[in-house]
């Protein structure tokens, strides 16, 4: 399989892509079998019953709590890192980028008040968007989600690295 494809005049990574959406569906699994559906936003949306919780036994224990945070930062890391043509410095961006974004998040389920006077309701007739409130209203907020973010930030950044060498750069 070739590991790059020309799109919009630059080089993407399929390698960085598929391991970014790989990691992305794994965590889905944290949703599906050890979360109530009620909790979780695309398993109680979704058209058909995708929940398998009370169904299969907890697979992630205590980690499934924290374990979303640092899969959603590597996986959009890769898939962002995938999709635009950059090295070491780009790499650095997106991953500062998705870190920040992550860190406010998590900071925005502490301190809800705030967040929640700035959402604009005109997000409730959006979808995704319309669970904005909730997100920050129920959401808890957890020194340990800011470590696996911090943590899946810096491992997405050294295999980016390792998965950028020169040989998976070649132009189709």
């Amino acid at each position: 399989m070739k590991e790059n494809l020309k799109a919009f005049g630059s080089i993407i990574n399929i390698r960085q892509i598929l391991i970014g959406l790989t990691v992305l569906l794994l965590g889905t699994l944290i949703y599906v079998v050890d979360r109530p559906p009620n909790q979780t936003y695309f398993v109680y949306k979704s058209f058909v019953n995708i929940s398998l919780h009370n169904i299969l036994p907890n697979l992630f224990g205590f980690v499934g709590n924290s374990l979303p945070s640092f899969v959603h930062v590597f996986s959009f890391i890769f898939i962002t890192a995938g999709l635009l043509q950059c090295q070491k410095k780009g790499y650095i961006i997106i991953c500062s980028s998705c870190f920040l974004t992550d860190f406010i998040f998590e900071l925005g389920q502490k301190f809800n008040s705030l967040f929640l006077k700035i959402i604009p309701s005109w997000f409730e007739s959006i979808p995704l968007l319309e669970n904005a409130k909730s997100y920050f209203f129920y959401g808890t907020f957890d020194f340990i989600d800011l470590f696996a973010i911090t943590t899946g930030t810096v491992i997405a950044y050294f295999i980016l690295l390792a998965t950028n060498k020169s040989k998976n750069r070649m132009m189709v």
